[in-house]
C-alpha cells in the first residue's frame, strides 16, 4: 500500500487490465497512479506534498539486478559514472501501455489535446505575452529504467516542466522532459526500499527545449560550477522509451542533478538548513511582496519558520541603505552570502540568462547554509541562457534596463559602491576564467562533436530540429556569442 505524494491534485485512477512489456520484466497495469505538485508554478521541480492511498497489483517480483553499489542508499553518489562529460550515455525507460496512456490522458487534462493549442484544462490558448500554466503537475507512474544492462525497478517517472512542457505538448512533440524518482513507490514495492541510481534518489531529464544546440543547459551549469558556485552536475544522454511497441528514440537529453538531493549533500557541509525555491512576486524580494506560500520550502516544511527570508526582504528594503550604507551592508551580510550572490550575478549577467531573477520570478534556490547561517544563492534551469533572450531580453552588464525597486537584490546592491566594485571584479574574472573565449569555443567544439550524431538521429515528432543545419547554426551562434560577450565586458569595464 502506498502513501503517495501530492499538492493540489488528489485522485484515484484504477486500471483493471494487465499488460506485458517486450522486455524481461512483466508488469501488471492494475494500479493507481501517483502525482506530486512540484513543477506547476515555474517549470522546475518543487515538492510540497500531501498524501493519499493507492494500490498496486504488480508487487510480486525479485530485484535480481540489485547491488549495493548500483541500487542501495548506502552507496555514495557516483558522479564519475553518471555525470561524465566526454560521452553520450543511454537510458531506457519501460512503461506499460496502460500506464503510458494514463500519462498521456493526464497531460490532455492539463494541457489540452496533443498537438493542439488549447491551454491548461482545455480552456483555450494562452493570452499573447502571458504565461498560462496548469495548476497541477503530471502524474507519476511506476516504470523500469535500464542502464548498461542493469534494471532499476518501479521507478517513479513523470513528465516535468512548465512552459517547455506546455509548448512541446501543444506543438505535437513527444520529446518531453522527465523526472525520475527511484524510490517514489517504495511503500508499494518493499523490494525497492531506498532504491538509488548509483547513489542518486532523484534526477531530471531535460529535453533541451528551445535550444537547437542542445548544449545550453549543460554549458551554463558548467560555467557556474567552474566559477566556484554551487550548481548541479549535468551530462548528455540519449533516451529511449518503450511503452509497448519496443524502444522509441526520444532524442538527446541533459541529465541534471537535483538541488534537494545530492547538491546539498555533496556541496555543503550540512544539508539541514532551509531550502527555498521561490516562485511568484515574493521571489523578487521587492518591498511589500512577502508571501510565505511563494517562498516554496523544499525541506523542513513542518517547521513553519520563514524568518530568514523575511529578514532578508526587510533588510534589503530598509531605509538604512540610504542613511548608513555600512550598517546596511553589515545587516545584509548577516542573512545573505553577498559574495556568492555577486559572483553568481556576474556569471549570470556575462553569459546572459534572462529566465531567472531580474526578469522572471523563478528558477533559483536559496539555501540557509548552517555553516554560515546565511542564505546562499543556487542557480537552476539554464536552458534559456547563452543568448540575448526573450521578452525584454537579458539584463545589461550595468543593469540599466533593470528597475532597482522591482529587483532589489540586483538594483540595490549595484547602487552600493562597495558591492558594485566587487561585482565588477567578478565580471572580469568570469571572462578571464570560467567564460574565457578560447576555453568556451574549445568546449563548444568538443561538446558539438560529441552530440552531433545523436542530434542528427532525432526523428520527426521527437525533435525540435528541422534538420542538422539547425544544430550547426546554433553552435555557430554560441561561438559568436562568447566573443561578443568578451567585447561587451571590455566596453563595460573601460567606459
Amino acid at each position: 500500500m502506498k502513501i503517495s505524494k501530492q499538492l493540489t491534485k488528489i485522485f484515484l485512477l484504477v486500471l483493471f487490465c494487465s499488460t506485458t512489456t517486450l522486455v524481461v520484466v512483466s508488469c501488471s497495469s492494475d494500479d493507481v497512479i501517483s502525482t506530486t505538485d512540484d513543477d506547476a508554478t515555474d517549470g522546475t521541480d518543487d515538492e510540497t506534498e500531501e498524501e493519499t492511498t493507492e494500490t498496486f497489483d504488480d508487487t510480486d517480483f525479485v530485484a535480481t539486478d540489485w547491488t549495493s553499489d548500483t541500487h542501495s542508499k548506502d552507496a555514495e553518489p557516483d558522479f564519475d559514472e553518471i555525470f561524465e562529460d566526454n560521452v553520450v550515455k543511454r537510458l531506457d525507460i519501460v512503461i506499460t501501455e496502460d500506464r503510458w496512456q494514463s500519462m498521456l490522458d493526464d497531460m490532455t487534462t492539463l494541457y489540452g489535446v496533443f498537438g493542439g493549442t488549447t491551454g491548461p484544462g482545455q480552456g483555450g490558448p494562452p493570452t499573447q505575452g502571458e504565461d498560462t500554466f496548469a495548476d497541477e503537475d503530471p502524474i507519476f507512474v511506476p516504470a523500469e529504467v535500464f542502464y548498461k544492462d542493469k534494471e532499476w525497478y518501479r521507478v517513479g517517472v513523470r513528465f516535468k516542466g512548465n512552459s517547455s512542457l506546455q509548448s512541446s505538448w501543444q506543438a505535437g512533440i513527444l520529446k518531453l522532459s522527465f523526472k525520475l524518482d527511484f524510490d517514489e513507490f517504495e511503500d508499494d514495492y518493499p523490494q525497492i526500499d531506498n532504491q538509488r541510481f548509483y547513489g542518486f534518489k532523484k534526477l531530471s531529464l531535460k529535453n533541451n527545449f528551445d535550444d537547437n544546440s542542445m548544449l545550453r543547459e549543460k554549458v551554463a551549469t558548467d560555467v557556474f560550477r567552474n566559477a566556484g558556485l554551487a550548481a548541479s552536475h549535468t551530462a548528455f544522454y540519449t533516451v529511449y522509451v518503450d511503452h509497448g511497441d519496443g524502444p522509441q528514440y526520444f532524442g538527446v537529453y541533459t541529465l541534471v542533478e537535483e538541488i534537494d538531493d545530492t547538491v546539498l549533500d555533496e556541496q555543503f557541509s550540512d544539508d539541514n538548513g532551509n531550502l527555498y525555491k521561490p516562485d511568484g512576486d515574493a521571489a523578487s524580494f521587492a518591498s511589500g511582496t512577502y508571501n510565505e506560500e511563494e517562498y516554496v520550502k523544499k525541506n523542513n516544511e513542518d517547521e513553519a519558520d520563514f524568518s530568514d527570508v523575511e529578514s532578508l526582504l526587510g533588510i534589503l528594503n530598509s531605509a538604512t541603505r540610504m542613511t548608513d550604507a555600512a550598517a546596511w551592508r553589515s545587516d545584509l551580510e548577516g542573512v545573505l552570502d553577498t559574495d556568492v550572490f555577486l559572483k553568481y550575478l556576474a556569471v549570470n549577467t556575462v553569459i546572459q540568462n534572462w529566465d531567472t531573477y531580474g526578469r522572471m520570478t523563478h528558477n533559483y534556490y536559496l539555501y540557509n547554509d548552517p555553516a554560515t547561517s546565511k542564505l546562499t544563492w543556487i542557480p537552476w534551469d539554464n536552458n534559456e541562457s547563452l543568448q540575448v533572450g526573450k521578452r525584454e531580453g537579458s539584463a545589461a552588464l550595468d543593469f540599466s534596463n533593470i528597475t532597482a525597486a522591482d529587483w532589489p537584490l540586483i538594483g540595490y546592491l549595484y547602487q552600493d559602491d562597495v558591492y558594485k566594485a566587487q561585482y565588477d571584479t567578478y565580471v572580469q574574472e568570469v571572462v578571464d576564467g570560467a567564460f574565457n573565449t578560447a576555453t568556451m569555443q574549445s568546449l563548444y567544439s568538443s561538446y558539438a562533436s560529441l552530440v552531433a550524431p545523436y542530434a542528427a538521429a532525432e526523428e520527426p515528432g521527437f525533435s525540435f530540429l528541422n534538420s542538422s543545419a539547425d544544430f550547426d547554426a546554433a553552435i555557430n551562434e554560441l561561438n559568436a556569442h562568447v566573443s561578443q560577450r568578451a567585447s561587451a565586458v571590455n566596453t563595460y569595464l573601460n567606459n
